[in-house]
């Protein structure tokens, strides 16, 4: 259950709607999902949330669009958002991740979640090649 209920007109407001509209033309579609409605609360938010996720993930990078959406999922996973799982899975099916992707990303989720845990518990010191000043880092 959300902490907010949810506002009745959203696009009354003119920001709101204005960013409602980018959305719509950014990602092709009439579909507003609940994240972007809840955060619609606050016009200020809403705005500087989907200008930041626009910059990232709706821009051209060195970083292609799947591997974006791959590493938004394993984030979530670590962070522990059913939403954004939800969401970003939706996304990167939409941008080609077949089955056998998504059960590699699950395999280097866990893992790397065991590794940390190993890591983190034995308090294992980082080795001086792996320091950026390092030579050959």
């Amino acid at each position: 259950m959300s902490t907010l209920a949810p506002i009745a007109d959203l696009e009354s407001n003119p920001r709101v709607k204005a960013v409602f509209d980018d959305i719509r033309a950014t990602r092709q579609t009439d579909f507003i999902n609940n994240m972007w409605r809840y955060l619609a609360f606050d016009a200020g938010l809403l705005e500087q949330t989907w200008a930041e996720v626009k910059a990232v993930m709706a821009t051209p990078s060195e970083i292609d669009p799947l591997t974006k959406e791959m590493l938004y999922i394993a984030v979530s996973i670590a962070n522990n958002c059913g939403y954004c799982v939800h969401s970003h899975t939706a996304a990167a099916r939409a941008k080609g991740m077949g089955e056998g992707q998504y059960a590699e990303l699950l395999k280097i989720v866990a893992l790397a979640a065991k590794t940390n845990h190993l890591a983190t518990a034995l308090q294992v010191p980082v080795d001086t090649c792996f320091d950026a000043g390092a030579p050959g880092a």
